[in-house]
């Protein structure tokens, strides 16, 4: 019994001490309610969603002291040590069909512990139609050949050709026609042509007569041949031979020196901590000058550096970080105790974002918690009747598919009855907006499929 107690007062005083940080990684610390081991890296790449710079194995609550290191578990996927947040969406993929109306996708991931706020639904793919070819390619046929052409040679044996046009029908939209449009045939003029001898290509460089320099000699030498065989020369009627040296000799001026190689030296001290916050890395060097290699020697086989874990037990400061703006507010005017709606009163209108996470001396969000703005109140409520005049607006744009992968997607574009307010006005340079919705009329009726449309998206690829 006396055991119990001292354990459940030692808990609350931890959490006593505990600073008040969203997440619970200091505890866990504490508790050891994480331990399992994971490779822990020092950087998790916002943009691309992978770990860069392994440090080592360690628990995932000492990697995690600093919130810009990422992690591997055993699944192998990397992830970060933050506080869940969207990734930006990635650039659009290329249109699933290369020619005619395809679909193109974007992704983006939640990285961090925790959930993701998603208040508009935008999820983690988006699907939008696409067209990069408005004709998709129409292959032609192949017109008459024309008639032989003379033979290509005065003497000996030559070849003749004919051509034809991919014009029965002309290809449209980048197409063609299959198969050639030249045709080959041999022909022979029955005259016997003198040949002349020609080189053929150097041949490679031969070995060396040494593997390496010895310092006062000479270096060795290698051989390069060619022969008089390209073609050789006729008997008859003669032909002429080659001219020049068939052998070529260098000198293998390239090769090292006779090598010396390395060899090891002594260990050097440890280094500091890389880090003075969450977990880091101590490392020692050693030289590969004993003895120093010369003339091309071998280096020496191994590390010249070495490293360790080292941790600091000291959590690094976590910044804090905005969230999404929440709505607009009421419209309204503090210094006026009457409705405002549908008058020419100017009101505020605000809106607030919270500013989360923030913990062991991070930085705090810059800027503000409250956006205000000015507004004129055109809210129809019950104790104030506001009545607007409506206008059908234009087609909205296409939506992107949904659902975004799989059979059945759609998009859809909608118009809707809106208020005909005037532009904008300007309150001492500032704009004012428009706020709540009134009561419409005026408004002609309109059927549902000028109201509403949708079409298949097409090639939509599978989930």
């Amino acid at each position: 019994m006396v055991n119990t107690m001292l354990l459940v007062f030692g808990l609350q005083y931890i959490l006593f001490l505990l600073p008040q940080v969203t997440g619970k990684v200091t505890l866990q610390y504490l508790l050891g309610l994480d331990s399992q081991l994971v490779s822990c890296y020092y950087e998790f790449d916002m943009n691309t969603g992978t770990c860069n710079q392994l440090i080592g194995n360690v628990r995932q609550d000492d990697c995690c002291f600093n919130s810009n290191y990422g992690f591997r578990k055993e699944s192998g996927e990397c992830m970060s040590c933050r506080q869940a947040s969207w990734s930006a969406w990635t650039t659009w993929g290329p249109c699933s069909v290369s020619c005619l109306k395809g679909v193109k996708q974007r992704r983006r991931r939640c990285d961090g512990t925790g959930e993701c706020r998603d208040p508009e639904k935008l999820g983690t793919l988006q699907t939008t139609v696409c067209e990069d070819k408005d004709c998709c390619p129409e292959q032609g046929g192949w017109g008459e050949w024309g008639p032989w052409q003379p033979c290509s040679v005065s003497c000996g044996d030559g070849v003749s050709k004919r051509e034809r046009l991919c014009s029965n029908p002309w290809p449209k939209c980048g197409g063609g026609c299959d198969g050639q449009g030249e045709d080959f045939q041999p022909c022979l003029t029955g005259d016997v042509c003198p040949t002349h001898g020609s080189w053929s290509n150097w041949g490679p460089w031969g070995p060396c007569s040494g593997t390496c320099k010895k310092e006062g000699d000479n270096p060795p030498s290698q051989e390069s041949r060619r022969t008089c065989t390209n073609p050789a020369p006729s008997s008859v009627p003669a032909g002429r031979f080659c001219q020049g040296d068939g052998t070529d000799i260098q000198l293998c001026d390239f090769l090292p020196m006779c090598p010396i190689d390395g060899g090891w030296g002594a260990w050097g001290p440890l280094s500091e901590c890389s880090v003075t916050c969450g977990v880091g890395q101590r490392f020692a060097e050693r030289n590969c000058n004993n003895p120093a290699l010369k003339y091309g020697g071998k280096l020496c086989v191994g590390d010249s550096r070495k490293s360790e874990i080292c941790y600091t037990q000291t959590h690094c400061p976590v910044d804090g970080e905005w969230q999404e703006w929440e709505q607009w507010g009421k419209c309204t005017k503090s210094t006026y105790p009457r409705p405002i709606s549908c008058t020419k009163k100017t009101g505020i209108q605000n809106r607030q974002r919270s500013c989360l996470f923030k913990g062991f001396d991070g930085q705090s969000c810059v800027g503000s918690t409250v956006d205000h703005r000015l507004c004129y109140d055109i809210s129809d409520t019950k104790e104030k009747h506001c009545e607007k005049p409506g206008r059908w607006n234009e087609w909205t744009q296409w939506s992107f598919c949904h659902p975004p992968c799989g059979l059945g997607s759609k998009q859809q574009r909608v118009r809707l009855c809106v208020p005909d307010l005037p532009e904008y006005e300007e309150v001492k340079g500032e704009q004012v907006f428009y706020s709540g919705e009134p009561k419409l009329t005026g408004c002609p009726v309109l059927s549902e499929e000028n109201k509403t449309q949708s079409q298949d998206c097409p090639n939509v690829p599978a989930c």
